[in-house]
């Protein structure tokens, strides 16, 4: 590999960078609590954790080039945005189980219900974004040296990646777990459903019409 350094910096900053990723771990974070903070980031490691596995067996350059699997991923990824946005916009009073002392069984017991939606969000939100595919095509390779083992590279880099988004994200999570407090007016939480669901709608329809 070339210029390690270089590519952690350009990493970092592309973690840090907001996006959907940060505003889903925002909103799991504020309204269910750390732990489900933790799932999200587990969910959006993975997802990346499947194009690093994609991009070590030479199909990400396809995707990238096929017109028809990069825009029906495209469109699927933008679709599911929608559809939590919406979800978003819509909820009232969804703050934390530990806030409100619900007696639902699924709130209190969130590892089986929310946490796994936590999980399946930052996943799908990964998973389902050819940006990511963007990366693996147009970053890295000017960062690995093709007299070593390419594969090995690919890995190497792509868990930078996966690894730098984890620990950015529990720093994320762990702030967010500290302000919660100032959350528990139902007209602020009201407030950031609204705002987060237009956020997630904004985003959805800009990776729609974004072209590549």
């Amino acid at each position: 590999m070339e210029n390690l350094a270089m590519y952690i910096l350009i990493a970092i900053m592309m973690v840090i960078a907001p996006g959907v990723d940060t505003i889903l771990i925002t909103k799991n974070t504020l309204t269910l609590g750390r732990r489900a903070g933790r799932f999200t980031t587990l969910g959006i490691a993975t997802g990346l954790s499947v194009w690093t596995i994609v991009a070590v067996l030479g199909l990400a350059a396809i995707v990238a080039q096929s017109i028809v699997l990069f825009t029906t991923i495209k469109y699927l990824g933008a679709a599911y945005l929608i559809f939590i946005g919406i979800k978003t916009f819509m909820a009232k009073n969804t703050f934390s189980f530990e806030m409100n002392n619900l007696e639902n069984n699924e709130v209190r017991n969130p590892y089986i219900g929310q946490y796994k939606k936590c999980f399946l969000q930052g996943f799908l939100s990964d998973a389902l974004n050819p940006k990511t595919v963007i990366v693996y095509i147009t970053l890295m390779p000017q960062f690995i040296n093709p007299h070593q083992n390419v594969y090995l590279q690919l890995v190497i880099l792509g868990a930078i990646l996966i690894f730098t988004a984890i620990v950015w994200f529990l720093v994320v999570v762990y702030i967010l777990d500290y302000i919660r407090i100032w959350f528990n007016k139902k007209e602020v939480q009201n407030i950031f459903n609204k705002l987060t669901g237009l956020m997630l709608v904004s985003l959805a329809v800009k990776l729609a019409l974004e072209k590549r």
